[in-house]
Formats: C-alpha cells, sequence, structure tokens
C-alpha cells in the first residue's frame, strides 16, 4: 500500500513526491504525462535560467524515480473516500492510501467527483497547507488558482501539501532543510542505490 498518491506528474505533483518520499513516505504518483509543461519553455522558475519543458520534466521524472518514488503511467478512474480511508482506483489497481494529493492541473473531475468543496470561481477550496474540505486529500496547482498557473507555483504549492502530510505524520511541525553535509549523505546514498 503507498502512503501517499499522488495523482498528476507536473510541477506540482512531482514536488509533492519528491518532499514525502525523501522523507521515508512510499509515494506512488499517476501519471499519464500530459502536462501542460511538454508546450512551455521556462526562463522563470527559479535556479533555473533556461529550460525546455520537456526537458525539465524528465530530470524531474528522474530525480523523483531517484528517492524511490513510483511513477505509473495510468489513468486514475475513480477517487473515493468514505469512513476515513481513501480509495484510488485505476483500471488494473484499487489501493488505500493514507493521504492523496491531487495534481490534475486544470482539470478538477475528480475534486469535484470526490465531493470537494469548491470556491465562488469553481477552484477546488484549500486552505493555507493544499488540504481540502475532504480530510487527507489535497488539491494543488490550477485546480486551486483561478488563472494563476505557473509552474514555480504549482511546484510550491506541492511542497506546501507535502510538508502538512510529513507533519501529520510527525506530529509536530515537519521541515525538510538540508544543511551542506547531510546533502552530500543524502547524494551518497543515491548514488550506491
Amino acid at each position: 500500500m503507498s502512503e501517499i498518491v499522488v495523482i498528476g506528474g507536473g510541477p506540482a505533483g512531482l514536488s509533492a513526491a519528491l518532499f514525502t518520499a525523501k522523507n521515508g513516505l512510499e509515494t506512488t504518483v499517476y501519471d499519464t504525462g500530459e502536462t501542460w509543461m511538454h508546450k512551455a519553455h521556462l526562463f522563470n522558475y527559479l535556479g533555473v535560467g533556461s529550460i525546455d519543458g520537456s526537458a525539465f520534466m524528465q530530470t524531474a521524472h528522474q530525480q523523483v524515480r531517484d528517492f524511490g518514488v513510483e511513477v505509473v503511467d495510468a489513468v486514475v478512474e475513480e477517487v473515493e473516500a468514505a469512513d476515513g480511508s481513501i480509495v484510488v482506483e485505476t483500471g488494473d489497481a484499487r489501493v488505500t492510501p493514507s493521504y492523496v494529493v491531487l495534481a490534475t492541473g486544470a482539470d478538477r473531475s475528480i475534486a469535484e467527483a470526490l465531493g470537494c468543496a469548491l470556491t465562488e470561481e469553481e477552484t477546488v477550496e484549500v486552505d493555507l497547507s493544499m488540504e481540502t474540505s475532504i480530510d487527507g486529500v489535497y488539491a494543488t496547482g490550477a485546480m486551486v488558482r483561478a488563472q494563476e498557473w505557473q509552474a514555480v507555483i504549482a511546484a510550491g504549492d506541492g511542497a506546501t501539501a507535502a510538508l502538512d502530510i510529513l507533519s501529520k505524520e510527525e506530529g509536530e511541525h515537519f521541515h525538510d532543510f538540508d544543511v551542506p553535509a547531510t546533502a552530500g549523505d543524502l547524494f551518497e546514498n543515491l548514488v550506491a542505490e
């Protein structure tokens, strides 16, 4: 069973997956590869001078896989939340994660079918931690913002959701802050695997 299921493999979804997997939570991303990033070129992503969106996505996918994220090419057909549990169904699988991060761009259909509250602008309503009205279900990126669709904003939303999940799991505020010594250890562990 995956503790975290992320639906969507753009900047928001992969950012959430990176943070959760890097910090020890089993994480699966369901991604069909249909992100807007394949039509983009990044000049306004902090730390990136200039990169084609598809090349950025290739690097991001490799990065999350290096931290143990399972990336599955599958369409999520249904998500249900009842009696304190969440069920995610694809054509081939039925999983019951502890948390779900919705990162499907402006496609709000899963959130709507799940019964997440919407705003007057018909975006998915979230709190400051990106959690929806359904406990354990988070929404990120374009689905929570009317016309504010930027990769760097979406990535921040994914990181925010992940840090809230990690805080819940730890029972206190969680901080993902590496220093040169720990970053070196993380890199050595990745290379050794």
